[in-house]
């Protein structure tokens, strides 16, 4: 038995051991990189921030100090935003052992304590796991605001009634996979959904909504029947007529590929609004492909107006979904939102957004887009992470977990809307800049750029593309200090899922 004397040594050695612990703090993720660990191999430190799993793949975890995005989703290739995400990218992410339980993609290790086996390996010990786990999803879907309707793009993986390479490769199978994508589709609840990766005909379809009555029985939901039958992948609408209905029929557009963009009006029954919806699928992202997409996305813009002229329908407003098999600043999504229309996952994420894991990167090729006249009756938008951070080890056909979690590869997207056409948007920022009396300094002012709630950012570049500021606009007057160097400055401002852009000279 220990003596009292014997307990307080052990006590006093034990507070003098933790005391005395290697803590790691990184303050500038631009400058520190796993190499800082160097001097620490074969040592136990404790991280003071927190660690992110990035991967999970197999039970084989990856962690980093920040989510690894992809670098297309941050900015436009060569860029130097896309520069700054693959540096950081690169900096640190640690192979770790000595993890228990399964653990999602996105959760985090608060006072990670762990064994520095190299500048890219590390060992378990302790620490704390905080958020993003199957139990507070189980618990609803992302807080998307005060909506009326809530519609949902979801790629479903192939959902197919005939079995072979695409989908279930077995009836068997075919009902696991039913049974996971009931559930989430259950789960959301959705007044609109467009469906991607249908096989092509009303067997798929069909079977889908006759499941969403079944398990909401106060729903009454429809869908808009193909004539042809085959073995193609498709888009599919399906609705509940308690809550909207069509005006008129759908239309589609067969540029590069038939069958995967459709088109509809939608109108709220209770007040009577009205919106036009438009589900895409585009060309999958192999090498060489990137124009066609360019082409789809041209044809879809093309195809809005062209419906509305023709159905001679006034309301401008559109939402575009979907998986378009591009990243943020590719090509295909500029051709929306140079032409004024707004990425809904940077209007309410910024940079944080994702539906979409592929080799450890975070981030999303189903979109929300939206243009400014329905912008503002949006009351929310999120992915719902059900899919995208889980091991692909729980997936239909590799398990027997029949959950709603790894039911697809690609998250469902969500958009929460109050429709009221009364409402007025001016998306556009006024950008001056004021010479202040006292000193050198001078400064920039940014109006117009402000909604609470709602993420908009600054950034300062020299014409060589050195970031000289980036800052979050925090009021609806906000002041920014540009550099006292004199020369030729590139002013980003970055609001309502478009980003604007000036020259300014300081003198």
């Amino acid at each position: 038995m220990k003596t009292r004397l014997g307990l307080f040594f052990a006590a006093l050695l034990t507070s003098t051991f933790l005391c005395s612990q290697t803590h790691i703090t990184i303050d500038n993720p631009d400058t520190w990189s796993g190499e800082s660990l160097r001097a620490y191999i074969g040592q136990t430190v404790v991280f003071d921030v927190p660690m992110v799993v990035c991967a999970n793949a197999n039970g084989n975890y990856v962690v980093s100090p920040w989510r690894r995005m992809q670098p297309e989703s941050c900015g436009v290739t060569g860029s130097a935003d896309y520069k700054s995400a693959v540096r950081i990218n690169n900096s640190c992410m640690f192979s770790i052992a000595g993890i228990s339980g399964y653990h999602r993609c996105g959760e985090k290790i608060i006072g990670l304590k762990a064994r520095v086996n190299s500048t890219n390996s590390l060992t378990m010990s302790g620490g704390t796991w905080h958020g993003n786990t199957r139990a507070e999803l189980e618990a609803g879907i992302p807080d998307l605001g005060d909506y009326r309707l809530l519609v949902c793009a979801f790629n479903l993986e192939n959902y197919y009634m005939t079995w072979g390479s695409m989908g279930a490769r077995s009836y068997a199978e075919h009902q696991d996979q039913r049974a996971k994508i009931s559930k989430a589709l259950k789960r959301i609840n959705a007044d609109i959904y467009g469906l991607v990766e249908l096989q092509i005909g009303n067997e798929a379809i069909g079977e889908i909504v006759g499941d969403l009555n079944k398990n909401l029985p106060d729903r009454n939901y429809r869908y808009f029947a193909d004539a042809t039958s085959g073995t193609d992948q498709a888009v599919g609408l399906v609705y509940d007529a308690n809550t909207v209905q069509p005006v008129g029929t759908p239309v589609e557009t067969d540029v590069e590929l038939k069958y995967r963009k459709k088109m509809v009006c939608f109108q709220e029954i209770a007040t009577g609004e009205r919106f036009i919806y438009s589900i895409n699928h585009f060309k999958a992202m192999n090498s060489g492909d990137e124009e066609r997409r360019v082409n789809e996305a041209k044809a879809v813009i093309k195809l809005y107006n062209q419906y509305r002229q023709n159905n001679s329908i006034r309301d401008k407003d559109v939402l575009f979904m979907g998986d378009m098999n591009s990243y943020a600043f590719a090509r295909p999504i500029l051709a929306f939102t140079d032409n004024g229309y707004i990425d809904l996952h940077r209007a309410f994420h910024a940079d944080s957004s994702y539906s979409y894991m592929f080799g450890g990167l975070a981030s999303y090729i189903d979109h929300a887009i939206t243009n400014g006249t329905l912008y503002g009756q949006i009351t929310g938008m999120a992915g719902y992470h059900i899919n995208s951070d889980e091991d692909d080890r729980y997936t239909y056909d590799k398990s027997s977990d029949l959950t709603m979690f790894r039911c697809s590869d690609h998250d469902p997207v969500l958009v929460g809307l109050k429709l009221d056409s009364t409402l007025l948007y001016d998306p556009t920022p006024q950008i001056n800049s004021r010479e202040v009396v006292e000193g050198n300094a001078h400064k920039l002012v940014i109006q117009n750029a402000y909604k609470e709630g709602q993420p908009a950012y600054c950034a300062v570049y020299s014409l060589n593309g050195w970031l000289f500021r980036r800052e979050q606009i925090t009021s609806p007057l906000y002041e920014m200090t540009l550099p006292e160097q004199q020369g030729v400055y590139i002013v980003y401002v970055y609001y309502d899922g478009v980003a604007y852009q000036r020259k300014m000279i300081v003198r």
